[in-house]
């Protein structure tokens, strides 16, 4: 084992991959001891009122650096996706109900949860042309569907999902999609398979293909009500994606710091990797890439504080483009210095490169923002 990864950190990846949907009990005692010191759902700002711990966006974001040193770390803390937007959604816009059932024990860490949304079917990436139905029956309303890359939806205590689907099809383009809550065990739902991220199951949240059919549930399990999905969408993805982007942050400098200690401990043909020319540029230039995503993300944080998620959405557009791909950037260039170390279990690399690259299709691809970021610069600044 590589003398810069975490005892601890190599072990935690050790067992997930040989005990699969199971948790290492020492990540289920740091969790005991980090809510034992407050130490809880730090990313719910302070605007949620009892239930935040009383940080902001910004303050926030440099603990997101932090754990995303090691990507499972977040955890520890309850700060870890689909949970943290699913807890966001439901402080937010959930009934007194809902709130009870399913936040408090999230919040609580007793159960987790999943985000269905993307579907095998169709371009998810325009969430528009989303096919799961869900059609009103009285009390009730019933669920049809398809999803996959539900993320969390394999660990053993993922208690619920949120759904995303059509409520009315025939309405106009953005009214047409609601969100509703799934307990897992309900009849219907079938987990067809664990999906694999680049050969790695993701053991133990893993990302689910899953069928919903004739799923019924009460209809107080509609969030906010019908049509309001993409209301709600649009509020939980602008903090969760300062999350992500501080993360690949974190990730970030931590690549570039092991491949320094790397190239200083390392020759070819005589001479300290340190010495060569390329290796310092691609070192200076990782550190550039890195502050300047990290000042980019800190303004969108900061943005969102003042003056909400609306104001910002150029900014978050901006880091949702910038952080991932310099996450794989920078972890590329820490690979190519590390040689067959940098691609197997005895660094984080290859797993920072992979949790990078899925950022770049996940919570949209890039595409999709820069197509929207220009179409808005655009329009501001045309004559």
């Amino acid at each position: 084992m590589d003398q810069h990864v975490l005892p601890l950190e190599f072990e935690v990846r050790e067992w997930r991959a040989a005990h699969l949907w199971q948790d290492h009990p020492k990540v289920e005692e740091l969790k005991q001891a980090a809510q034992s010191q407050n130490l809880w759902n730090l990313f719910l700002p302070k605007g949620y009122g009892t239930l935040s711990p009383g940080l902001t966006n910004l303050e926030y974001a440099p603990l997101a650096e932090i754990m995303g040193r090691v990507l499972w770390s977040s955890e520890v803390f309850n700060c870890s996706a689909p949970d943290t937007g699913n807890m966001e959604v439901l402080a937010k816009y959930g009934s007194d109900r809902q709130k009870e059932r399913w936040l408090r024990p999230l919040m609580a860490g007793k159960i987790r949860s999943a985000f269905l949304m993307t579907e095998p079917e169709v371009a998810s990436s325009d969430a528009t042309n989303i096919r799961t139905s869900i059609q009103r029956d009285g009390n009730h309303y019933i669920i049809n569907g398809r999803k996959w890359w539900s993320s969390g939806a394999m660990n053993p205590r993922c208690d619920f999902f949120i759904v995303m689907g059509k409520t009315d099809p025939d309405a106009e383009r953005h009214v047409q999609q609601s969100m509703i809550i799934i307990p897992k065990d309900t009849p219907g739902v079938d987990i067809i398979r664990p999906l694999r991220v680049f050969g790695s199951l993701d053991s133990p949240e893993g990302h689910a293909e899953i069928s919903l059919q004739d799923v019924r549930v009460p209809a107080d399990n509609m969030i906010l009500g019908e049509s309001r999905g993409f209301e709600i969408a649009q509020g939980r993805l602008g903090p969760g994606r300062i999350h992500h982007c501080m993360r690949l942050i974190g990730a970030a400098q931590r690549a570039l710091e092991l491949m320094c200690q790397r190239v200083s401990t390392r020759e070819t043909f005589g001479k300290s990797l340190a010495d060569y020319s390329s290796i310092r540029q691609d070192i200076a230039k990782s550190q550039c890439q890195i502050h300047q995503a990290r000042l980019l993300t800190l303004e969108a944080a900061d943005t969102i504080d003042r003056l909400g998620v609306k104001a910002a959405r150029e900014l978050i557009a901006m880091i949702k483009i910038v952080c991932p791909q310099m996450c794989c950037d920078v972890v590329d260039r820490a690979i190519q210095a590390h040689g067959g170390l940098g691609v197997c279990q005895d660094t984080p690399l290859a797993e920072f490169w992979s949790y990078a690259r899925i950022i770049r299709l996940a919570d949209g691809p890039d595409e999709v923002h820069m197509y929207q970021l220009g179409r808005q610069l655009i329009k501001k600044h045309r004559f």
